[in-house]
């Protein structure tokens, strides 16, 4: 054997020693718990930040497996399906919608699940301008963001009000991963009618991930049994879900779900090699060379390899717009950088000098195509460049000529220089153990430098990153990426200047500090005015105009930079049935409820390992 080839094999085979040895012991003890039922092993990359629904801004999170709402959208059409409630009634006028709830419903505690808590969700959750429910931003309506009325007709029946028509209301009520889910009344009614000594609901507060797992009450198809910080979750079936089968059994078929926190990409892929995960790329696609990898080990690893086509996520960067103070008067970004930044000039500069051929050939594979607009490539709304949308080609000219355009200047070894003189350097920041991001970040790094800028690339913890989104605005440039849907007006969290994830200047928000000075370019306000012009727009063909306007707008004054359009791959052991994927749902096991799990066991490390 040649020496080269056997230590490579040694070291393979060493890398998943080490691993075992680290993870054996948790690996036994959950293969051991799982002869009680069916097991589904599953894993993350980041801590939970909140069991409050209210409160939640990430994706994945528990509210997948554990709430549902009105609705929910069948993942491989996009069409709108009965969930909590068994039927609706729109008016003829639009203005009226009646859902009626299912006949029997109940909460994991066995208490009824009725049009109060319905009520009380809607009303005193998503509608309190005190609790800042992200989820409001997609339910104002007209020129005055008025919220829908909402009241109950009888213990099964919910009636909302609308002010005018309004096109995406339906899709609002349809539940994880993006929209709203239905909470517990008797459990959480009380801390949202207390205060503490700022004014600010106690709800605010509650259901945090100190929270003893035994007292969140849920309505989808599983429960938190046990949270185990930068470990695991592990998920028990619900007992009182209303789901059942066409034999009347009752869903979901899988009796617990371990969600494993790994630390990096590369981490869950050995666990996967090694037969302790049952999915990889349910969350994000695969890295392509794991796809490749794998692909090699499909047969004698007993899993499939999904194609799903284009994903509905985006991945962008951004820069902090912010032109705002603090309460104390520092400005929050720094004045210098916030003059780059808030130059459209700078922007479109920095989006011609990104190489975006090499990224899909050498971090892609090839295996992915360029992404324009922020809007997802299988909505009906969606612009492409044959139809007119601006693009930003690969071109250093382009993005030197830009600059130099806008009063930027070199120094004597290439710098970029502002007019005053300041070396143009900014932090670049993205999650940590995320692969794919770090070697995109890296590759901005080297290929912004080939203009004369430095740029610091720091990969920090997802829930800093967020915190530093939506908390305390403490960035300079960010890459991160949206989970994209069938209708644009699902992202009006993101795009409405006042929008709770309006990230990349972000107002105001309830419960946080005050700011001084916040403003929305005009850009922004007309972005706002499309947004509610497509809302209250029953024409379809009217609504695509509005949104191509919208895509036209983010192109040329680019919030954010879109990068590639991922391809949804993912990865399932053949012991996992029922599965049902394609590129257009953000989460891959979108109908876990209906998923079973044979009695085939996951493959034994050795027949992963190389053969002579």
């Amino acid at each position: 054997m040649p020496l080269a080839l056997f230590h490579r094999r040694w070291f393979i085979a060493l890398l998943f020693t080490i691993f075992l040895a680290l993870g054996g012991c948790s690996a036994i003890a959950l293969k051991t718990q799982a002869a009680r039922g069916s097991q589904l092993i599953l894993s993350t990359l980041q801590d939970p930040k909140t069991f409050n629904y209210a409160l939640n801004q990430e994706f994945p999170s528990i509210f997948l497996f554990c709430f549902r709402g009105l609705l929910r959208q069948e993942g491989m059409t996009g069409e709108l399906q009965p969930d909590l409630a068994e039927s609706w009634e729109i008016s003829a006028d639009k203005l009226r919608v009646i859902f009626t709830l299912r006949q029997g419903l109940k909460w994991s505690d066995g208490h009824p699940l009725t049009a109060d808590d319905v009520v009380f969700t809607y009303r005193d959750v998503i509608f309190n301008e005190k609790i800042p429910a992200e989820a409001k931003d997609t339910l104002r309506i007209g020129i005055n963001r008025q919220l829908p009325e909402v009241r109950k007709l009888d213990d099964r029946r919910i009636e909302f009000v609308l002010p005018e028509p309004f096109a995406p209301f339906l899709r609002a009520t349809a539940g994880p991963p993006t929209d709203i889910v239905i909470l517990p009344k008797h459990k959480l009614e009380a801390s949202v009618r207390s205060f503490d000594a700022k004014g600010n609901p106690l709800f605010v507060s509650t259901w945090g991930t100190d929270t003893d797992p035994q007292d969140i009450v849920v309505n989808g198809p599983y429960l938190i049994e046990q949270y185990r910080p930068a470990e695991r979750l592990i998920f028990r079936r619900n007992p009182y879900y209303w789901q059942q089968d066409a034999q009347g059994k009752r869903l979901p078929y899988i009796d617990r779900i371990i969600w494993q926190l790994t630390e990096s990409t590369d981490a869950q892929l050995l666990a996967f090699r090694s037969g302790d995960l049952d999915v990889i790329g349910d969350v994000r696609p695969l890295r392509p060379e794991y796809y490749s990898l794998l692909k090699r080990e499909e047969k004698r690893g007993r899993f499939k390899l999904y194609n799903g086509g284009a994903w509905s996520g985006t991945t962008f960067i951004q820069f902090n717009l912010n032109q705002a103070k603090t309460e104390a008067g520092k400005p929050i970004v720094d004045p210098i950088k916030s003059r780059w930044f808030n130059s459209v000039a700078f922007r479109q500069a920095i989006a011609h000098a990104i190489d975006r051929p090499r990224m899909i050939n050498n971090i892609y594979r090839g295996i992915s195509t360029p992404q324009d607009s922020p809007i997802s490539v299988q909505s009906p709304y969606y612009l492409p460049s044959e139809k007119g949308l601006k693009t930003y080609d690969y071109s250093l000219e382009k993005a030197k000529q830009l600059l130099l355009s806008a009063g930027f200047k070199y120094g004597a070894q290439g710098q970029l220089l502002d007019a005053e003189g300041n070396r143009v350097q900014f932090t670049l920041q993205t999650n940590a153990g995320n692969r794919i991001r770090e070697a995109l970040g890296s590759q901005i790094r080297t290929d912004l430098a080939k203009i004369g800028i430095q740029v610091d690339f720091t990969p920090i913890a997802f829930n800093t990153l967020i915190s530093k989104l939506n908390d305390s605005r403490d960035w300079d440039c960010i890459l991160i990426g949206f989970t994209g849907g069938v209708d644009p007006y699902s992202g009006s969290n993101l795009w409405l200047s006042t929008g709770s994830s309006h990230m990349f200047n972000l107002a105001p928000q309830p419960g946080q500090a005050p700011i001084q000075g916040w403003n929305a370019a005009d850009w922004e306000l007309r972005i706002d005015q499309l947004f509610k012009a497509a809302a209250q727009e029953l024409d379809e063909t009217r609504r695509q105009e509005i949104y191509g306007e919208f895509q036209q707008i983010t192109q040329e004054y680019l919030p954010v930079i879109n990068l590639v359009n991922e391809i949804a791959l993912m990865a399932v052991r053949d012991r996992l049935q029922g599965l049902k994927y394609n590129g257009l749902p953000s989460w891959g096991l979108w109908n876990i409820q209906e998923l079973q799990i044979t009695d085939q066991p996951s493959p034994s490390l050795s027949s992963l390992l190389p053969s002579n």
